[in-house]
């Protein structure tokens, strides 16, 4: 078994006690690749110590609209420098979100605006968090045309429309924990207007464990639940949707398993 878990974040505070365990855990579970983005400049950093030293981390720095206020020309150095390590391989998570508005919509265009512009100057895919920013994030990437390098609407959280809108701009979409939730109509309806070849899976880890763990912190060894509720979708053999999504994973980040 070979899974990428592409977006975890084992540099959060909820893994400080049995980090070691989980790693090993989803190893041992089939899952070969984690891909751990930073949040803050301080997660960011934590996420390059984390794959110098496993095998099975990659790193992707950035900031989240939710710290966007914090973003300033010091930070984008720091980011800049990071940018470099040799297992970094994304600019993420970045973007909008507007349903906690931590930081002002201006911050955070601000911030999502600037390191657009970075992951272009260093040749990165970037990690999109879009939270109830639909059409912002999609004029935005429209306007600012995504580089080459491509990149991943993260925990895509839209419709099956929106979703083909962001595939024309050549982006991937990636599913998480909410699509095996009961309620997720309109989540399965989108997975499924979504082209093999576009698709990732991820945990989002600690956040949105899968049915039937709802509620319960979430790991990179649940990336198999997410996939199997894919394969179901796509009338698809686990497997099959393990190697297609991997495959995806290792192209559009550059990972080696």
């Amino acid at each position: 078994m070979n899974w990428i878990d592409s977006h975890a974040h084992l540099n959060d505070a909820a893994f400080e006690n049995d980090l070691e365990r989980v790693i090993d855990t989803a190893f041992e579970s089939g899952v070969k690749a984690v891909l751990v983005p930073g949040f803050d400049l301080a997660s960011s950093i934590k996420a390059v110590e984390l794959a110098a030293k496993y095998k099975i981390i990659w790193a992707a720095v950035g900031v989240h609209p939710h710290d966007a206020r914090m973003w300033d020309r010091a930070q984008a150095n720091e980011i800049a420098q990071l940018l470099v390590e040799p297992k970094v391989v994304a600019v993420g998570e970045i973007g909008l979100d507007y349903h906690y508005n931590y930081s002002t919509k201006e911050e955070q265009f601000k911030a999502f605006s600037e390191q657009l512009h970075l992951a272009k100057e260093y040749d990165k895919p970037i990690i999109v968090h879009n939270r109830e920013a639909h059409q912002d994030i999609w004029e935005t990437l429209n306007r600012e045309k995504v580089d080459a390098a491509g990149g991943v609407m993260h925990c895509f959280s839209g419709s099956r429309e929106m979703a083909l809108r962001f595939l024309n701009l050549g982006l991937y979409i990636s599913f998480a924990g909410p699509l095996t939730f009961a309620n997720a109509v309109k989540l399965r309806d989108a997975a499924a207007a979504v082209p093999p070849e576009k698709l990732l899976v991820e945990t989002d880890s600690p956040y949105l464990a899968p049915h039937p763990l709802r509620g319960r912190r979430n790991e990179p060894a649940n990336v198999k639940l997410v996939g199997a509720k894919l394969a179901e979708l796509k009338n698809m053999a686990c497997e099959e949707v393990m190697e297609l999504t991997s495959a995806n994973a290792q192209r559009l980040f550059g990972i080696t398993v």
